[in-house]
């Protein structure tokens, strides 16, 4: 279905050094990178560029707006976004979402992956002592900075800092004028291998949604849609929260299959019982 074809990658900071080596490897494309439309106008994790739609939203405009400027309609693009982990809430977190979407064949597939892997992270400072300490544990300077006068106000904002003398320069300069500094990790891409991990990992799960194709109708993307929890207890056969069956769905034809004991087991362990460990 994609050998041959072009396939434009929608990105301005970097991802394609991750993203294209193993598409093309896996399908026979031919990678190509956006360097018309500005992806920052779609939002900016720095936050002068509020992104307005949930994630997937975000993509589907990310893919079609990019798609305007070439002859090509195959397209993928990546969207991320930081915060503390939706269950362990003091461990901060990166989830990244990619979706491949094919106008000759009304595809549309979405990968994600939800990571603790990352150095996301920001403070107010007013010493370069504060500053030393928060660029090392932010894996400075192989990762950039952001330094700013105020967290949500850009009168002053310098982006993209991996130099240990400029980034004293800037931070004196704010000081100076504002009297504090509010300094981030700086998690475009481009400039954080560690978040560039998590992209990598999210390409190798979209290559094998793509591969999982549907029984009936072989179109790729036959992907799990519900979630059925209640994998009985070992010791009491009390239901607990762990996955019993999952359903698949086709986009395309609208086939439906249930797999029972998805992650190979019919019991779980009675530690994971509400009734045998409340």
């Amino acid at each position: 279905m994609f050998e041959g074809r072009k396939l434009l990658i929608a990105t301005q900071h970097g991802k394609e050094k991750i993203i294209a080596p193993v598409l093309e490897k896996e399908f026979g494309v031919t990678c190509i990178v956006n360097q018309e439309f500005d992806t920052d106008s779609l939002g900016t994790f720095s936050g002068e560029m509020e992104r307005k739609n949930d994630v997937i939203t975000t993509l589907r405009k990310k893919c079609l707006s990019a798609l305007q400027y070439y002859q090509c309609d195959l397209v993928i693009a990546s969207e991320g976004s930081f915060g503390a982990h939706p269950s362990v809430f003091f461990i901060p977190a990166n989830e990244e979402h990619l979706m491949l979407l094919d106008l000759e064949n009304n595809l549309e597939i979405v990968a994600n992956v939800l990571s603790t892997s990352t150095n996301f992270n920001g403070t107010y400072i007013n010493s370069e002592e504060e500053l030393i300490e928060f660029s090392s544990t932010a894996q400075f300077p192989s990762h950039g900075l952001i330094l700013k006068s105020n967290e949500t106000n850009f009168s002053k904002c310098y982006k993209g800092i991996t130099n240990k003398e400029e980034l004293k320069l800037k931070f004196n300069e704010i000081l100076n004028s504002f009297g504090k500094v509010f300094v981030e990790t700086d998690m475009r891409a481009c400039y954080n291998p560690t978040r560039m991990k998590v992209i990598e990992q999210t390409t190798y799960q979209l290559v094998e949604k793509i591969k999982n194709k549907c029984p009936l109708c072989k179109t790729p993307g036959f992907e799990i849609k519900e979630v059925t929890r209640g994998l009985p207890c070992n010791l009491c056969n009390s239901p607990t929260q762990s996955v019993l069956s999952v359903n698949y769905h086709c986009k395309k034809c609208l086939h439906k299959e249930t797999k029972l004991f998805p992650n190979t087991k019919q019991y779980e362990d009675p530690m994971y019982c509400d009734y045998c460990n409340p």
